[in-house]
């Protein structure tokens, strides 16, 4: 059974990248090299990352991580898992500043990991990541966006195009010099060219949006 490396090489993606598309290629050599955050080197759970992202869904980072930690210091544990998690009934997690649909999501998400149905990380590295997409969208409050960031910054894979997601829409708008964003099919059609680094065109059109706003820092795109 073949298994998915984390990460790629940045350079390759790079040279690929500016030889398929030129317009794409000619905003990569004025943004300058990406190094893309080094956190799919690192190992993690994956139903702790969901239940992060569960709770970090429509709230700043700020009021989000405090919400974390209170929800943390309820359980005893920095670890948020169905055994865990467990340990709160959802009166204290409202205490904490979980929403009733947040708190139904994180329910759902601990009875399919009891259940066996949330792949560990060591199944995700023979999973192809449409098939992780598949496997995950389910859970109450898990998107395929939500999928998506753990794909790009968890798991490192290469080739991943958030089509849905408008920072992405809008780079790619701004590269083609278009007077309206791309349509998400327009754009999975826009990106075969950038295949098989995707996730690495994403990147770069995620800050070209970025550029286009005049934003002093990279707009963060996930969570951790």
């Amino acid at each position: 059974m073949p298994r998915h490396r984390r990460g790629f090489d940045t350079e390759q993606a790079r040279a690929r990248l500016d030889r398929s598309d030129r317009r794409l290629g000619g905003w990569m050599k004025r943004i300058g090299v990406l190094e893309p955050e080094p956190r799919w080197r690192r190992t993690f759970d994956p139903v702790d990352a969901l239940a992060r992202a569960i709770l970090y869904q429509q709230l700043s980072g700020k009021a989000a991580a405090t919400i974390v930690g209170r929800v943390e210091a309820a359980i005893g544990s920095r670890r948020l898992h169905a055994d865990t998690l467990d340990r709160i009934d959802d009166a204290a997690l409202r205490a904490c500043g979980v929403s009733g649909n947040k708190a139904l999501a994180l329910r759902d998400l601990s009875a399919r990991e009891a259940r066996g149905e949330i792949p560990t990380l060591r199944q995700m590295s023979t999973l192809h990541h449409d098939e992780i997409v598949a496997a995950l969208t389910p859970i109450r409050g898990i998107g395929r966006w939500t999928v998506e960031m753990m794909l790009m910054f968890r798991l490192g894979r290469p080739d991943v195009l958030p089509v849905d997601d408008l920072g992405i829409r809008k780079g790619a708008q701004i590269v083609d010099q278009s007077e309206v964003m791309p349509t998400p099919k327009e754009l999975l059609a826009r990106g075969e060219r950038w295949g098989p680094y995707r996730t690495y065109a994403s990147l770069y059109l995620w800050r070209i949006a970025d550029f286009a706003t005049g934003a002093k820092a990279p707009t963060k795109r996930s969570q951790e």
